[in-house]
C-alpha cells in the first residue's frame, strides 16, 4: 500500500509546476472577493508574524515546530501559536485573521461556506493521528475498560441529570458519584467525540466540566477520584503518572490507546487524523508562510512523536509537500468527519486528491 501511495505522490509531483500556476490563479480570484482577505494577505506579506490558532489537541505539535523554527537565526519572523478550539480557530481563519488553523477534525460545510464568503482558501494538510483517550483518576480501581455503548449512555443528551453515578453505567461498579470532564463546544474534539460515541455531531449532555484547554481537563480528573473525561492522547502520555486510561471496547474486545493500536487500525472509533489548514494567499511568492509550512512538513514526524501522537508514514508527508508546493486548495472530507478512518485509508484519499 505504501509503495502505491508513493507512486501516486511522485506522479502528483511531476505536474506540480503546472498545477501551482493554476492554484495561484485560483487564490488570486478568491482574494478579490473580500477586502478583509486582501488586507489580511497584505499584512502577511509585509509583516513578520505568522498567526496560528485552533485546536488545543494539535497545539503541542505546532508549538514544538514553531519553537524550532524561530530558534534558527536565519528565520527572522515570529510565530504566534494560540488555541481556542478547532471551531473557534476556524472562525478566525475563515475571517482572514490567522494564517494557519490547527484542527482535530476536518473543516465543516458551514466553515467552508464562511471561508468562501470571505475569499479565504485553505490547504488541508493531515499531520498526525490521535488516539482520543478516555481517562479516570488513578485511585479508580473498578473501571479498566468501557464499551462504546456505555460511553453513549454517559454522554448522550438524555443522560443529563439522570446518569450521575458509576453503578448506573455498569451495575458491578460502585455507588459513587460520577464527575464528568470533556471538551468545550468550540473544540473539534467535542465534535468528533459526540459523533463517534453518541452518533450525532454536537449531541451531548451539558452538565459536565467543559474546556477547550486539555490541561484544564487533565487537572480536574487528577484531583477527582470520581472523575471520567476525554482528551487527546498526547495529554494522557504527558500526565500518565496522574491518570489512568480506559481501554475501549467497540464490540471486538477492549483495546488500550497506543501508537501500535492506531497503526493497526484497532483503536476504533476514537482514532482520528489531525490537521493544519494553511491560507494559500501568501504562498505564491514562496515567502515567510511558505517557508514555515515547508519546515513544518519536514519536521512534523519528529515533533509528532516527541509530544506523544502518532506520525504518518513518510509517504504521507511527501504527499503533503506536493500539495503545499502546488497550492492545492480544498478538502478530501466533503465537510464532515469520517469515523473509523485508518492511516492507510487517509493516505489513499490524499494521494487521489
Amino acid at each position: 500500500m505504501q509503495a502505491q501511495v508513493k507512486k501516486l505522490a511522485l506522479a502528483l509531483g511531476t505536474v506540480a509546476l503546472v498545477s501551482s500556476c493554476a492554484a495561484s490563479s485560483t487564490s488570486s480570484s478568491e482574494s478579490q472577493q473580500s477586502p478583509n482577505a486582501i488586507e489580511a494577505s497584505n499584512t502577511k506579506k509585509n509583516g513578520t508574524t505568522i498567526k496560528i490558532d485552533g485546536s488545543s489537541t494539535v497545539y503541542p505539535i505546532t508549538q514544538a515546530i514553531a519553537k524550532d523554527f524561530t530558534a534558527n537565526s536565519n528565520n527572522k519572523s515570529q510565530v504566534e501559536v494560540k488555541f481556542s478550539g478547532t471551531t473557534g480557530g476556524f472562525e478566525k481563519f475563515c475571517a482572514g485573521e490567522t494564517d494557519i488553523n490547527n484542527a482535530s477534525r476536518p473543516i465543516l460545510l458551514s466553515e467552508m461556506e464562511a471561508c468562501k464568503k470571505n475569499g479565504v482558501g485553505y490547504i488541508e494538510l493531515p499531520i498526525a493521528f490521535d488516539a482520543l483517550t478516555v481517562a479516570v483518576h488513578p485511585q479508580n480501581n473498578w473501571a479498566k475498560d468501557i464499551t462504546v455503548a456505555e460511553l453513549k449512555k454517559i454522554w448522550e443528551p438524555a443522560a443529563e441529570g439522570k446518569i450521575t453515578k458509576w453503578n448506573q453505567i455498569r451495575p458491578s461498579w460502585p455507588d459513587r458519584p460520577l464527575s464528568l470532564y470533556g471538551a468545550g463546544k468550540k473544540s473539534g474534539t467535542f465534535d468528533y467525540f459526540t459523533e463517534a460515541v453518541v452518533g450525532k455531531v454536537r449531541a451531548s449532555r451539558n452538565d459536565y466540566t467543559a474546556s477547550e484547554d486539555d490541561e484544564v481537563l487533565v487537572d480536574g480528573i487528577r484531583k477527582d477520584p470520581n472523575a471520567l473525561g476525554y482528551f487527546g492522547y498526547a495529554y494522557y502520555e504527558k500526565h500518565q503518572d496522574k491518570l489512568k486510561a480506559l481501554s475501549i471496547d467497540n464490540g471486538r474486545g477492549a483495546v488500550s490507546p497506543s501508537r501500535q493500536a492506531v497503526e493497526k487500525g484497532q483503536y476504533q472509533p476514537l482514532s482520528r487524523p489531525l490537521f493544519i489548514y494553511v491560507n494559500p494567499q501568501s504562498l505564491a511568492n514562496r515567502g515567510t508562510l511558505y517557508t514555515f509550512a515547508d519546515f513544518y512538513i519536514k519536521n512534523a514526524s519528529k515533533a509528532v512523536s516527541s509530544v506523544g501522537y502518532i506520525p504518518l508514514p513518510d509517504d504521507g508527508y511527501q504527499i503533503n509537500y506536493v500539495h503545499l508546493y502546488k497550492g492545492k486548495v480544498g478538502t478530501v472530507f466533503d465537510g464532515k468527519a469520517q469515523m473509523n478512518l485508518t492511516i492507510g485509508e487517509l493516505l489513499r484519499k490524499e494521494a487521489k486528491f
